[in-house]
């Protein structure tokens, strides 16, 4: 009976847990239609966050679905950076599209394959982005965490280049149409929540 309860137990935590991380689905058609819209800050402003001086570039505001969602603790970047986000707008914001294409995040980048292009190559390259996403506070941070892949987004703060007193960088890139090393952006987000989707008869 005692394992009984432990069982219970466990199920009564690991349930929420569940609910509260898995994936979600919308189904098919796009769910956000615009691509990010940035504006170069001019001059442009610092701000420091412990040693970190962070130089804003330019305000960045987007809404995006979430493709995949990876955690890093171990490299340099994580101190500031937990979590990287690759996001999608426009046709790669469509489950129909997506569902042919393979997405993965490893060391910082994003990686997707296909083995029959739902879109043409160069839509896919610019119309998703791996975005390294600093928060300006704890409870940036929080909503950050609770990020789901799978949900629609919207995401707002400045595009960023990072230096501290010892010599290390860390640069964004400012444009959309940029692959490969030094594409990503670098964002310090000073909001991001969910957005409600409503779409008759699914349940995200």
């Amino acid at each position: 009976m005692k394992k009984l309860f432990v069982l219970i137990a466990v199920i009564g935590i690991c349930l929420p847990v569940y609910f509260n991380t898995r994936p979600v689905s919308y189904g098919p058609g796009i769910m956000a239609l615009e691509a990010p819209v940035q504006v170069k800050l001019d001059p442009s402003t610092k701000v420091m966050l412990g040693d970190y001086s962070i130089q804003e570039l330019a305000s960045f505001d987007l809404k995006a679905k979430v493709l995949s969602k990876k955690n890093y603790r171990f490299d340099r970047e994580s101190d500031l950076s937990p979590t990287d986000l690759a996001l999608g707008w426009g046709l790669m914001s469509d489950e129909q599209v997506l569902q042919d294409i393979r997405i993965s995040q490893s060391g910082r980048f994003y990686f997707w394959r296909t083995k029959e292009f739902p879109i043409p190559k160069k839509d896919i390259e610019r119309l998703s982005a791996n975005m390294h996403l600093i928060p300006a506070d704890d409870a940036v941070a929080q909503q950050i965490r609770d990020v789901r892949e799978g949900e629609i987004i919207e995401l707002s703060g400045t595009l960023v280049n990072v230096t501290t007193p010892e010599g290390w960088k860390w640069k964004s890139s400012l444009t959309r149409k940029d692959t490969g090393k030094g594409a990503c952006e670098v964002i310090l987000v000073k909001h991001l929540a969910p957005v409600e989707v409503v779409r008759p008869g699914k349940d995200g």
